[in-house]
């Protein structure tokens, strides 16, 4: 827990930190403008923030976001058997019409009210 909170602090950090860098240049790109200056280049102490920054925001969205997946999906799929492979719930029904066909199948109260009603 407290180490979740120290990535997301990290994240906080890097972001913040990537703005002010964002900020700085723009700073420095009006003063040359005011001094009439040429520009060529961001001072180093500008790109030196932006880039550790960057580096603190993938530190902490790396730790935060959790385990990473294989790309090949070779990987989930040699745990499975075949009869899992081939399962797909969405097709299965349970509460079809076909159970009011079995001698054991006892009407509920439910459903002869609805019978009841469509006979109306």
């Amino acid at each position: 827990m407290v180490a979740r909170s120290v990535h997301k602090l990290a994240t906080f950090l890097g972001f913040l930190s990537i703005f002010h860098a964002a900020y700085s240049a723009v700073q420095h790109r009006s003063y040359l403008r005011i001094t009439e200056q040429e520009f060529t280049t961001l001072p180093i102490d500008i790109i030196i923030q932006g880039i550790m920054s960057m580096f603190a925001v993938m530190y902490g969205v790396m730790h935060i976001a959790g385990d990473f997946k294989e790309i090949r999906a070779v990987v989930d799929l040699e745990n499975k058997s075949w009869d899992t492979l081939r399962n797909l719930p969405s097709f299965q029904i349970f509460n079809h019409r076909g159970k009011s066909l079995s001698p054991e199948y006892l009407l509920s109260e439910s459903d002869r009210r609805d019978m009841r009603e469509k006979h109306l």
